[in-house]
């Protein structure tokens, strides 16, 4: 998966969606369940209920993105159920997107580089 270099934030939402939803249902969602604006450019990360599927969606400053990926023969980890989405990091995403143990990773803290 390609994310682009720029200060996207990652939000995961941890209970289960519909799978049916779309574009205005996971805007409407992001808006009425977390109160954020789902045209900040975030990236938001939804999972079906047998956990095997991933939609994302994003706004690009153009339009809305929708992506979705299944997994097969096994399923994403995820985290319990909580009020709120969790943050993760590029690297975190780019694990459960693989379909890997991202939760076992070390949480490193992004620094910008220092001019001496």
């Amino acid at each position: 998966m390609i994310i682009p270099s720029g200060g996207f934030r990652i939000y995961l939402a941890t209970e289960p969606i519909d799978f049916r939803k779309g574009m205005n249902g996971l805007v409407g969602l992001i808006a009425a369940n977390f109160a954020f604006d789902p045209f900040d450019g975030a990236i938001w990360v939804f999972r079906s209920r047998r956990a095997d599927r991933l939609k994302l969606i994003v706004w690009d400053g153009t339009g809305l993105v929708l992506a979705m990926k299944r997994l097969h023969g096994k399923r994403f980890l995820w985290p319990k159920v909580q009020d709120g989405p969790l943050i993760l990091t590029k690297v975190q995403f780019e694990a459960l997107f693989a379909g890997m143990d991202w939760q076992s990773l070390p949480n490193t803290d992004t620094r910008k580089p220092v001019f001496v």
